[in-house]
């Protein structure tokens, strides 16, 4: 089973229900998770309550949008594999940083415990600025991989990065073989 993620990023969601269906069609089975700002947030790109319709209709598993529901990911419920997709500049930082005050972060820590793959799909509008030192910090941590990703908007958001969420599927597959999908930067 893998479990896939969803931090803010609202204006991503929808390449990443792309990638999460193209998953579903592969034959993985998937235990979603949600950040509680997505679980709780209506924005211009949709409301919470349609996302966690269709995502619990596409997984077949409710989501889980707490700390206490994430932390036996790892030693009691393990995963193959979690994907954070998309994953937020503030997600990435707590993550970098050892802070479990959310679902996603819970997941990740809860998940890297038992040595398995953690897939991050970035969507920063600081990753080259505040968030460098995190991607940095994550680069050399052990079963972390990064989706690659490219300025968005170089003119408008020189700082801000996005995965190139198409690539998700062989970046899972290049981490279960413990290989960075290459390349990094697009």
């Amino acid at each position: 089973m893998l479990g896939y993620a969803f931090c803010g990023s609202f204006c991503t969601h929808a390449r990443a229900l792309r990638e999460l269906r193209n998953l579903i069609d592969a034959g993985y089975e998937i235990q979603p998770i949600f950040s509680e700002t997505v679980s709780r947030t209506d924005t211009r790109f949709g409301k919470a309550s349609a996302l966690r319709s269709e995502v619990e209709g596409l997984c077949s598993h409710l989501p889980i949008d707490t700390v206490v529901d994430a932390e036996p990911l790892g030693p009691s419920m393990p995963l193959d594999a979690l994907i954070i997709s998309p994953c937020t500049g503030n997600t990435l930082a707590k993550i970098a940083n050892g802070i479990t005050d959310t679902a996603v972060c819970m997941a990740a820590k809860a998940h890297l415990r038992s040595d398995r793959p953690l897939v991050i799909s970035l969507a920063s509008n600081d990753a080259l600025s505040a968030n460098l030192k995190n991607i940095a910090t994550l680069l050399s941590r052990k079963q972390v991989y990064f989706v690659p990703m490219e300025q968005d908007d170089p003119e408008k958001k020189p700082h801000s990065l996005v995965a190139d969420f198409s690539l998700l599927v062989p970046t899972l597959h290049a981490a279960f073989e413990g290989r960075q999908f290459r390349k990094l930067f697009l």
